[in-house]
């Protein structure tokens, strides 16, 4: 463990627990390593308690349980009735598949606060193709299960080339299915998504069409249903700030015990990401390399360092930064201050042939087959 390096340090707000990388659906943009068959091994039972209670005892208060797909784990209930205990406001993020009332009803009683159900497309036929498995029926089933007993119908579809010109029929599934939350999320380019960005990546004709539909819409369900719509890095001129700035808020733990500042912070180089099998979560947020690696500016190059907006999105997304220019220490190339913003509109332009040409390169579907040619 390294020292910290005398900044004052936040507690961690926010867990997410990445119970398990098994997954029943194959979608092609999944924030999983490409290569999570490396990354099997899950820990016990007892190790995720103790996670949960430590990172509790520091004061985190929202809790993720995610996947992968959590419901593989049979000990999901006995983990939601512990964060119970512990007073976490807990959330399950899942795709549904597996979801059986009997589920719903056990995890209720267990203590669990919140569903976020997710659905790939507004037709059967799209949806199983994206998820690459039959599960529309099934989804849409959950979803009035989830409201039958009780919680907030919390559902979120990923757009991308593939569904977005669905949006409006989009947005009258998720007012048909009684939905109080509806989240567009916008792919975001990590992962098996980057993989297949030239394929996902809607033009800018499509993305501002799809924008307004959705606005729009907000109006029309105002006060019944509430639209997040999360718009897509490429588009913009600034980067976001990046899990609230770098060991400030959120802390992942990947299914192997791998304590993470960001979900694919696996990515980044050097790191030595630290395990909790190893380690107190306390040690891993205070003390370790990869928690202080990027905490607070000092470690900024121009033209983040001098930039009087380095406090407000700390320099972007450190994965992007890497992923787009091989140098974790860069300025998110979003930033249109970035010497490297040029990948930026290579990308869009890579896109936009992509989705001219009559020759498209099929998906790359997120499975074990194709995550072994990674490992």
């Amino acid at each position: 463990m390294a020292g910290s390096n005398n900044l004052n340090i936040t507690p961690p707000r926010w867990l997410l627990a990445e119970l398990t990388y098994k997954c029943p659906l194959q979608c092609p943009y999944c924030s999983n390593p490409l290569d999570y068959s490396k990354h099997s091994s899950e820990i016990s039972t007892e190790d995720w308690k103790r996670v949960l209670s430590q990172a509790r005892k520091m004061g985190a208060v929202q809790l993720g349980f995610s996947g992968g797909e959590p419901l593989t784990r049979q000990d999901l209930p006995e983990l939601v009735q512990h964060a119970r205990q512990l007073g976490y406001y807990s959330n399950l993020i899942t795709s549904g598949y597996g979801l059986t009332e009997e589920k719903i009803i056990q995890l209720k009683e267990a203590g669990l606060d919140h569903i976020q159900v997710s659905i790939q497309a507004s037709s059967k036929e799209l949806n199983d193709h994206i998820a690459g498995t039959e599960s529309y029926e099934t989804k849409k089933q959950v979803a009035h299960l989830v409201k039958k007993h009780g919680y907030p119908m919390v559902l979120c579809v990923v757009i991308h080339r593939e569904n977005i010109h669905q949006m409006t029929q989009i947005l009258e599934m998720a007012e048909e299915l009684g939905a109080d939350y509806l989240e567009l999320a916008n792919t975001q380019y990590y992962g098996w998504a980057h993989e297949n960005r030239d394929l996902l990546m809607p033009t800018k004709e499509q993305f501002e069409e799809a924008e307004a539909i959705a606005q729009a819409y907000k109006e029309k369900v105002a006060g019944k249903m509430k639209i997040y719509y999360v718009i897509p890095d490429f588009h913009e001129d600034r980067p976001k700030a990046c899990m609230n700035g770098w060991g400030t808020t959120f802390l992942t733990i990947a299914p192997d015990g791998a304590a993470l500042p960001c979900h694919s912070a696996r990515e980044l180089p050097g790191l030595d990401c630290p395990n909790v099998t190893e380690y107190s979560i306390e040690e891993i947020w205070n003390e370790s390399k990869a928690f202080n690696f990027f905490r607070g500016t000092d470690w900024m190059k121009e033209p983040c360092s001098s930039c009087d907006e380095k406090e407000k999105d700390f320099g972007g997304c450190r994965c992007q930064a890497y992923i787009l220019t091989g140098d974790m220490n860069n300025t998110d190339p979003v930033c249109s201050k970035s010497p490297d913003r040029h990948v930026i509109q290579e990308a869009l332009d890579s896109a936009r042939k992509s989705a001219l040409s009559d020759n498209e390169q099929p998906l790359v579907f997120r499975n074990s087959k194709n995550s072994k040619k990674y490992s």
